[in-house]
Parts: structure tokens; C-alpha cells; sequence
């Protein structure tokens, strides 16, 4: 089995299929809906280093992170420590 990437992004966690999908569901999004790329950018570094954070995916809420932090509307699923 193989080992889950802690503090990974899908891609950085070697889910190539999986990031793809989640690139191309974005890529179809409005643009109204979407947050700016370096307000994206920023969120994600917060991911980064977080411990909630799996192979890409919230433990708070079962989010990719990556889907998440893309979204205007959107804030860091973690009540006790919100990170944006």
C-alpha cells in the first residue's frame, strides 16, 4: 500500500488522473466564481502547511484543497484555526 502525502497537493502527491480532473473542472468554472490566481496561490501555501492537510485533500471537510482555495466564496474549513 502505498504511502498517503501529507502537506501534498494532488499533484505533488502523484495523483496525475485525479489533478487533471479537478484542473479541467476549474478551467470550465465562471470566472466570477473563481478567486484571483495569487489569492488561490496564497490560500494553497496556508495548505501547504497545514496538518489537516492529505494527499491533497482536507481532513476537516473532505475538500481538495485545490477546488477550494479556487473559490471566491470559499474560506479554510477549519473552525478551531482558520488559516484565510
Amino acid at each position: 500500500m502505498e504511502d498517503l502525502c501529507k502537506k501534498c497537493l494532488l499533484l505533488e502527491a502523484g495523483e496525475k488522473a485525479l489533478y487533471n480532473s479537478v484542473r479541467e473542472y476549474l478551467d470550465n468554472l465562471d470566472d466570477e466564481m473563481k478567486a484571483e490566481e495569487a489569492i488561490c496561490k496564497k490560500r494553497l501555501e496556508f495548505c501547504k502547511r497545514c496538518d489537516e492537510l492529505i494527499s491533497g485533500m482536507c481532513k476537516k471537510c473532505g475538500c481538495y484543497v485545490e477546488i477550494r482555495a479556487a473559490l471566491k466564496d470559499k474560506n479554510c474549513p477549519n473552525f478551531d484555526d482558520r488559516k484565510w
